[in-house]
């Protein structure tokens, strides 16, 4: 049984491997993911704002800003000392995971704007880093920018880290673009060498009893995946590169309902969160038993299997699904 694959030309052991979490901050706990069987590790990100903070050496004058009653929206921000890793202990735990730990670790970068902050996917690789992951997290509630002025941010912002390193970059996105296809396709000819679907974007919600925004932190659940399986079928089958499903992979099926969509690889946090490194495998032992039953030999064989060019009705995948569903209530 072959589970091992190819990821932004990376060569990996199998398809699971360990999302942008806090798992890696901890060295031993990666080793215990490592051994617990993870194709590959993702670090925690590096935030645009946390960047531009140091590089500016902006904290003491937005520290003393907030004491003598500045913006209530910039205090909403975390403090620089409440981010986990500094940017130089970032760069010391690439080291210390790259001589300690011997599959691929990918650093991140989040962002969305292009700026200095980009230059330092250069220091990543020059720490050992095999791979960036760039998270374009942008939330665009400016009425006077429109879609195809984000977009071209993200694209300069994805060509700017491409030309600073020689290390592939992988791109992780939202859901809530207008042609999520054309975008990982622009995202491609940018030089990106794979993108990831989707970021999951945590909603605030409203303290009715202090009037305030208070932010949540749900992990996700297995109906997570359903977005992610649509899109993956329907964008694997115009890239030439990697595509990774991250959010709602909770069981070997799931793992598997992401391969024949069309994943390469697919990212595990809120089940590793739940369950523990262990966990990892437990869930690949289950993707073998599956292969081994429904007569497949290795993870090439059932990649992209329902993916929009290969599945037997193509229209589940696109409007039909939806008209279909709509009418199927009674009442």
């Amino acid at each position: 049984m072959k589970l091992a694959t190819t990821y932004l030309g990376l060569k990996l052991s199998n398809p699971l491997i360990v999302g942008a979490s806090p798992f890696c901050d901890n060295v031993k706990l990666a080793c215990q993911l490592q051994d617990a069987g993870a194709g590959a590790l993702v670090m925690r990100s590096l935030f645009e704002e946390q960047i531009d903070l140091e590089q500016r050496a902006m904290v003491r004058d937005i520290e003393s800003a907030t004491a003598a009653g500045g913006s209530e929206a910039a205090s909403y921000f975390p403090e620089y000392s409440e981010y986990q890793l500094s940017l130089d202990r970032y760069l010391r735990q690439i080291q210390g995971l790259k001589a300690l730990v011997k599959v691929p670790i990918i650093a991140s970068l989040n962002g969305c704007r292009p700026g200095g902050w980009t230059d330092f996917a250069r220091r990543f690789q020059d720490a050992g880093a095999d791979a960036i992951e760039l998270n374009l997290y942008n939330l665009a509630t400016d009425p006077g920018i429109s879609g195809a002025e984000v977009e071209s941010d993200m694209l300069e912002t994805v060509g700017n880290v491409v030309g600073a390193v020689h290390i592939p970059i992988t791109v992780k996105i939202s859901p809530f673009h207008a042609s999520p296809v054309n975008f990982a396709m622009e995202l491609e000819k940018a030089g990106a060498k794979g993108v990831v679907l989707f970021n999951r974007f945590y909603q605030p919600d409203f303290n009715l009893e202090d009037f305030e925004v208070h932010p949540q932190l749900k992990l996700s659940d297995s109906s997570e995946l359903l977005l992610r399986l649509r899109w993956l079928a329907n964008i694997s089958p115009h890239l030439q590169g990697s595509l990774s499903a991250t959010g709602g992979v909770h069981t070997s099926e799931d793992a598997i309902k992401a391969l024949l969509a069309g994943a390469h690889t697919v990212q595990l946090v809120s089940v590793l969160l739940k369950h523990g490194p262990r966990y990892l495998y437990t869930l690949l032992q289950g993707m073998r038993k599956w292969m081994e039953e429904h007569g497949y030999e290795s993870i090439d064989q059932l990649r992209g299997a329902l993916n929009q060019h290969r599945c037997p009705d193509p229209s589940a995948l696109e409007r039909a699904n939806y008209i279909r569903v709509l009418q199927s209530w009674r009442v």
